[in-house]
């Protein structure tokens, strides 16, 4: 089976990693993919936004599916595209990706279907989302209601901050184009979040292992919101009495509705999750796997990810039913100097053949995720703000993370910064 993997990051390196251990022993393709990837399968450089040039590859590759990984293309229809030549791919329509392509459209669904999150509002233009702020206070969450790279939305403590943050995406010098020209407003809510993945058909659907992200660059939660720096799985906070209360007032909920509303949903809902004082609410929803929690999630998943995908797009999962994980994993993301904001690439990155690879290295409870690397002149140099992800497995939360910061020990390049506190709410939610 010729199976092409859509993007270039670390879960689609992830993404790759797993499905290369399938026992039916898929060829993998991947566009525009990176060098992790390149020691798994073929690699083209096609953009993730070709459409057109996506389809005539797996035309010619002879792809019998197709996997996308980023949102992008997804928000973008690349699903519609391929049905369109009747070939087999996984993921949500456009109309559904809207679910993470538009958080106003999102959390107006959420409204429609009775299905918790918090409270908010939506804005277009500056000076009344500014006299909202004035009426409400702060803290308060303000978020562009397209697509941010995972950087846009901003928790605003204080008055001055969500000002800032109003001026960066509805006044006349906003840093996110059209993504930032609809803001949504909304309540900040306390408590502790997590990450949860449904794989459906559109109809059933099975959870994959819980997840918990880090997304400020520093240690303690503190700085910017990045991509991730870093996760691991499963989600000490998520036991199964919250999952099963989840999958009843959330997932089931907004599958049924996307249905109701003419708009099946298949691939992976992403649910970005809140555990409140008033039980869990929905923070977000992405239409794809997460970044970096795949490197976590896929390593500890027993079953065949690939029969699971198929299941999926052939309308099957109801027949699945998945393990419970015995294992744990830890990712730690190693980012550029300057990431999130500017950085330098083409940085020589060294010892990464001491740290593990896709076939587990010299460290046989860890490997190397590629997120943001290239080669230049034959040697491997950073190529992006977050450049490695070092992923631990082991039989514990603690002896997951100790074999991930093992290592990340073994690699490095000038300026590389990294968390180092990556599952410890975790580690002190099992103590207590």
């Amino acid at each position: 089976m010729n199976i092409l993997i859509i993007g270039n990051g670390g879960r689609e390196h992830a993404i790759g990693l797993k499905l290369s251990q399938s026992p039916q022993k898929p060829v993998l393709i991947f566009a525009p993919g990176n060098p992790g990837m390149e020691e798994l399968g073929s690699c083209f450089s096609i953009s993730t936004d070709d459409f057109r040039g996506l389809i005539t590859l797996a035309q010619t590759q002879k792809v019998d599916l197709t996997v996308v990984g980023p949102e992008q293309p997804l928000v973008g229809g690349i699903v519609d595209a391929f049905h369109a030549q009747g070939l087999k791919i996984f993921g949500p329509t456009q109309a559904a990706a809207a679910l993470e392509g538009s958080k106003a459209f999102s959390k107006d669904f959420m409204g429609r279907h009775g299905i918790p999150t918090a409270h908010y509002r939506t804005f277009r233009a500056l000076e009344p989302a500014r006299a909202h702020l004035r009426e409400v206070g702060a803290p308060i969450v303000i978020k562009a209601s397209g697509l941010a790279g995972g950087k846009g939305a901003v928790v605003c403590m204080t008055i001055p901050e969500a000002e800032s943050a109003l001026q960066s995406m509805l006044g006349p010098k906003a840093i996110f184009g059209a993504a930032g020209s609809e803001v949504v407003m909304e309540e900040f809510m306390e408590g502790e979040e997590a990450s949860l993945f449904a794989l459906t058909d559109g109809k059933d659907f099975v959870l994959l292992p819980s997840a918990q992200d880090h997304k400020r660059i520093g240690d303690g939660d503190t700085g910017p919101n990045t991509g991730g720096m870093g996760a691991y799985s499963p989600a000490p906070i998520m036991t199964p009495e919250l999952l099963e209360i989840v999958s009843k007032t959330i997932v089931a909920p907004t599958l049924q509705g996307m249905r109701e509303e003419g708009v099946p949903y298949q691939g992976i809902l992403f649910v970005g999750l809140m555990m409140t004082r008033q039980g869990p609410k929905v923070v977000e929803y992405n239409c794809r796997l997460g970044d970096p929690e795949t490197q976590a999630v896929l390593p500890i998943l027993q079953e065949d990810f690939l029969d699971l995908i198929l299941a999926a797009v052939e309308g099957r999962i109801g027949q699945i039913v998945l393990q419970p994980s015995q294992q744990w994993a830890a990712v730690v993301v190693m980012a550029s100097k300057g990431y999130p904001g500017p950085y330098e690439t083409g940085i020589p990155i060294h010892g990464l053949d001491q740290a593990g690879s896709n076939s587990a290295g010299l460290l046989p409870d860890a490997h190397a995720v590629h997120a943001g690397t290239r080669y230049m002149q034959e040697k491997l140099v950073t190529g992006g703000g977050r450049v490695l992800g070092m992923v631990g497995q082991g039989p514990s939360l603690e002896a997951a993370i100790r074999a991930a910061y093992t290592a990340v020990s073994k690699v490095e390049f000038a300026g590389m910064q990294y968390r180092r506190d990556i599952g410890k709410k975790g580690l002190s939610r099992m103590v207590s």
